[in-house]
Parts: C-alpha cells; structure tokens; sequence
C-alpha cells in the first residue's frame, strides 16, 4: 500500500459516523481492526533521503565547516548528513592522494616509497566526527528515554479516556474533560516507533468511541469540522506551494511535515471529505512525481557516468607496459595516462555499488602503470651508467695507447675500440658529449699520426716506384736472342736490385708487379724456348745415333715414361695444394705466384717429354 492509498484508508476511517458504527464495538474502549495511520512509516523513509551528492562538489574545508555547523547547532539528527559528509571528504582525501603518488610516481619515485603527507584537516575532522558520535548517542539514549517516557504518559492517559468513553452514562458531563485529555494527548509528541502505530489506533478507536457514546449535537461537531476543514485548506495551500520550490529533496521532506499535520487534524463534514483529500493528494502527487523524477534523472546521469567510466577503465587496460620499449612511448602512454585521470575527474559520480569498485578497477591499472614505469626507468638508469663505465673504460684504453711507438699497431687497435664502442648502448644523456668527445680526440691522435706517417710513407713509395720502373725498363732493354749467360745473370742482377727496393704505392702495387713480372717471363720464356729447340734437336740427334738399336731406344723410352709420370704427379700435387693457400696475405700471393710459376715450367716439360716419347714412337713405327 502507497503513501496516498494509506491516506485514503485514514480518510475513509474518520469519515464513518457514529451511526455507521456497529453495536458491538460499543461495548469496548479499543477498535482492533480500526485503520493504522501508516503513513507514518512511510514520511520516516522518505526523510531518510539524504541528497549526499550535494556534498561531492565541496572542498575538505567546507565538509569540515559544514559538520562543525551541525555540531554548533547540535542537530543530532543529522546523523545521516554526517554520514554522507564523511564519505564524501574521505572520497576527496583519496582523490588528492591519488594524484600526489602519481606525481610521485611520476618524479620517478618508487609507489612503495610514497608517504602521505599529515592532514591537519583530516584529524580535525575525525575529531569532530568522534565527538558527534559520542553526542549523539548520548542523545539517542536521551531521546529513546523521552519517547519511553512518552509512552508511558499516552497510555496512562488512554487509560483515562477509555474509562469516560465507557462510562455511557457520564459520557456527556465529561466532554471537555475527554477534550483535554485529547489535547494532553496530542501535546505528548515522540514515542518509540514501534508503538506509534499501534498508541494512535488506539487514540483514533477511542476517539471514535467516545463521539459514538456522546452523540453530541449537530453544531458542536459542525464547528469542529469547520476547524478541521480550515486546517486542511491551509495544509493544501502550503502542499501546492511546494511544487515550486527549487530544491527538489527539501519539498518532499516538507510534504512528510504536511501529510503529518494531515492526519493529526480530525474529519471534516461528509460531503467534502473527498474533494478536500482529493486537492491535497493532487497537489502532493505534483511533489511526489517531481521527487520521483529527480532520483530518475540522477539515476539515469549514474549509469551514464558507470558507462563513460567502465570505457575509461577498458581504455586505460590497454595500454600494456610489457609493450613499450622507448622513451619517447613511455612519454606516449603517461601522457594518455594523464589524460584519461583528468577525464576521470571531469566525469560525475555512478551509482552507488558500483563507483568504489569502477574507480578501484581504474586506480589499480594507473597503479601498475606507474610501477612499470618506475622499474623501467630504473633498469634504464642502470644500464646507461653500465654503458658508461665501458665507454669510459674504452676512453682510457685509447689515451693508454699514445704511449706506444708502433702507430700502424695502435690504429689498429684503435679500429677494434671504435667496433667495440658502437657495440654499447646509450649513456645518461648528461655525459654523452662528453664522454664521445674525449673518445673521439683519443682516436682522432692516432688517425693524425698515421695521416702524417703516411704522407712521408708516399714520399718513400713513388721514389721506389721511380726505381721499379726503370728496373723495368731495363728489363726491356735487354734482347731476347743473345748469349743466354750473360742475358740471364744480367736479369737475376735487376731482379736482386728489384727485391732489394722498399714498398710502392698499394694502388699500383699489383699494376708495376705484373709489368715487372710479364717482362722477366718474357725473357725467360725466349730462352727456355730456344733451350727446349736446342734439347729437343739433341735428342733427335740421338734418336738418329740409336736407329737399329731397339733395346736402347726402349730403355730411353721407359725413362721419358717415368720422367713424364714424375711430373704429372708432381703437377697434380702442386695444383691440389693451391686451394689451401690464403691469397689475401702478401706472402700467401707471393706463393701463389711461385707455384704458378712452377705449374708452367711442369707443363712445358711434360709437353717437351710428350714430344720426345711421340718422336721415340714415331722411329720404331718407321723402323718396323
């Protein structure tokens, strides 16, 4: 049953006549089935409302003001709004040391290092909020007393008033007596809940009863209704002001105030009791659904706020620490961190079952944020400083190395520094310069000095070059048809003088060699020719001397066979082994061109003993 459909039942209740009464009720002071003014119960919920919201925009220092006003005013009932006042200044004491760990956090601070700092505000307001409870239980305690108190008074005077509505005799002489009764009655205010109900059914039974017995005329009940009517009127008036004030919560409370005075008057005459419910049921159904409508709304900005607030949370989820690897997406991912904290603050309270949870959720992520963020720049720090003692330890290898003579030995080793170096990561950005500087001017001593060696080096090569060249040209000289003696020992005289000659330089090494070599080898190339002629024009001479003699020419035979096989061998060995020769060193090439050399001179005489064995062959065909 609703507030208005209770009001109903009372109206219904107080608009019977004593007419209408049964008889049997006559006989007793109390109505068990008379109505209950219920609607008590329901204006003790509603005032129950506090609009805590209200609150959430104050600063700690105005929640602290507002709480010492209630206490200087000692409202003892205001247990509710305290209530609502201590939420809502621990809510702004957690906000404000959320954002002072994360500036923590974000100086580079440990979150486990983070020590709030002392409240003044805070003690003060836990000291008042002490002294209110201790207040106001000792207030409850006074007023649970009062309202025992009450009781005990109502029921001794229900006890009078039972006694002169039973008493039908002298019910009559006795009217301004119940009167005042009535009056005591009503001038006794609080009683324990739990008996209000049940002590006004029996002021209402009672009251019915003792009208019923008195049959009192017409005229004096017609002036009490004119009373009561005039009191309601004025209850509608006020009702239908309310629907202008502008603060919702306070108009409905003020309604409960109305409905209370409502069912303290008694009844007015018959033909207006409806009319008159009815304006004052339409005018508080004006503030009722003005009421309704507001706690709407604010629900409806809740669950608007829950979901803009589980979005932030699912937004600030996905940014994954274990995923960022640079600074410059660390800055990335704190800005967007930021930004979602300030659109968290920007967005207004969900309800209430859910807010502490959203923002928990939400805290916790901006939480593990910082914290990886923390151990990150840490590990960072420890690494660049790690860094920096190598490179610094390089630094020192390289200025180490200016005490050494062998430059061309230093560079080097100055060149494996360099490789070592790029192989380090980054330093604190606060010594980089530096510490690249005085790498570099270590280095750069060496370069200098082997550019300078250099320079005189190049001086040296192209006089040598100078000497190579007219080695050469005098190579060139030389004929190729002269006596082989003094032509050959004139050449091995050049080439001692040409062994005998310092470095060219290394781009026309490889170019002034192969002249040098091309001409010595086309020397020698003309003499061994002519050699080869001369050998071979001997050996035919011979074979002319043995024609007849088979068994000596077999005999020369066999021995070109195994000369010939001997070198085969031979060749074939060399050539095996020139894959194990490194022809990148300068003494590796050297030997290359030495086994190369002996190649050819293998092959020219296997092709010169093939020739023999050929011409060998040839006489014992002619000879068979």
């Amino acid at each position: 049953m609703n507030e208005l459909d209770k009001m109903e039942s009372i109206e219904e209740t107080v608009k019977t006549t004593p007419a209408e009464i049964p008889a049997e009720t006559e006989k007793e002071c109390v109505e068990k089935t008379s109505p209950a003014l219920d609607i008590a119960e329901v204006a003790d919920e509603s005032a129950k409302t506090v609009d805590v919201h209200r609150y959430h925009s104050m600063t700690k220092q105005e929640l602290l003001a507002e709480l010492k006003s209630i206490l200087e005013a000692d409202n003892m009932e205001a247990h509710r709004e305290v209530t609502a006042l201590k939420q809502a200044f621990f809510n702004v004491k957690s906000r404000e040391s959320m954002e002072a760990l994360a500036a923590f956090v974000e100086a580079g601070n440990q979150p486990d290092a983070f020590v709030p700092e002392p409240d003044e505000t805070e003690a003060e307001f836990k000291n008042l909020h002490s002294d209110f409870k201790e207040r106001r239980a000792a207030y409850l305690e006074a007023e649970d007393s009062r309202r025992r108190d009450n009781l005990a008074k109502k029921e001794e005077i229900l006890a009078k008033m039972c006694e002169i509505a039973g008493d039908i005799d002298n019910v009559n002489v006795k009217f301004q007596d119940f009167q005042q009764l009535q009056q005591d009655f009503r001038a006794i205010k609080d009683v324990p809940p739990s008996a209000e109900t049940e002590i006004w059914k029996q002021f209402q039974t009672v009251g019915e009863q003792f009208y019923d017995h008195l049959k009192m005329n017409k005229e004096l009940r017609d002036l009490d209704f004119k009373k009561n009517l005039e009191a309601k009127r004025l209850l509608i008036e006020n009702a239908v002001k309310l629907a202008d004030v502008p603060d919702v919560v306070q108009a409905f409370r003020q309604l409960q105030t109305l409905h209370e005075e409502w069912r303290a008057l008694g009844p007015v005459a018959k033909e207006l009791r409806d009319s008159v419910w009815e304006e004052f049921k339409e005018a508080s159904a004006v503030v009722n659904r003005r009421h309704q409508e507001f706690f709407e709304k604010r629900k409806e900005e809740e669950a608007a706020n829950e979901e803009r607030k589980t979005r932030l949370c699912e937004e600030v989820e996905t940014i994954v620490p274990a995923g960022l690897n640079t600074f410059s997406e660390w800055r990335a991912a704190t800005d967007r961190i930021i930004d979602l904290q300030k659109r968290w603050k920007e967005t207004g309270f969900a309800s209430r079952k859910s807010n502490t949870l959203l923002y928990n959720r939400f805290r916790k992520s901006c939480d593990d944020f910082f914290a990886a963020k923390t151990a990150y720049f840490q590990q960072t720090r420890d690494e660049f400083n790690t860094n920096l003692e190598k490179k610094t330890a390089l630094c020192e290898r390289a200025e180490a190395l200016k005490e050494t003579d062998d430059i061309q030995k230093a560079t080097a080793e100055i060149v494996k520094l360099q490789a070592e170096w790029k192989k380090i990561g980054s330093v604190p950005r606060k010594v980089s310069d530096a510490v690249w500087q005085r790498f570099t001017t270590a280095c750069n001593y060496f370069f200098d000095e082997r550019k300078r060696i250099n320079r005189e080096r190049r001086g040296a090569e192209n006089e040598n070059l100078d000497a190579k060249r007219a080695i050469i040209a005098k190579l060139q000289e030389l004929p190729k048809d002269g006596d082989r003696n003094e032509v050959i020992g004139r050449v091995k005289e050049l080439q001692t003088e040409w062994q005998q000659i310092g470095f060219v330089p290394f781009k026309l090494k490889d170019k002034v060699f192969e002249e040098y070599r091309k001409v010595v080898d086309e020397i020698y190339d003309a003499y061994k020719s002519r050699e080869s002629r001369q050998r071979m024009s001997r050996f035919q001479e011979r074979v002319s001397e043995l024609k007849g003699d088979d068994r000596q020419m077999g005999r020369e035979r066999d021995k070109l066979v195994r000369a010939l096989e001997a070198r085969r061998g031979e060749l074939q060995t060399i050539e095996n082994n020139m894959g194990f020769f490194n022809v990148k060193s300068s003494a590796g090439s050297s030997l290359v061109r030495e086994m190369e050399n002996k190649i050819a001179r293998l092959k020219t005489d296997i092709r010169e003993i093939e020739e023999k064995i050929v011409l060998l062959d040839a006489k014992e065909e002619k000879n068979d």
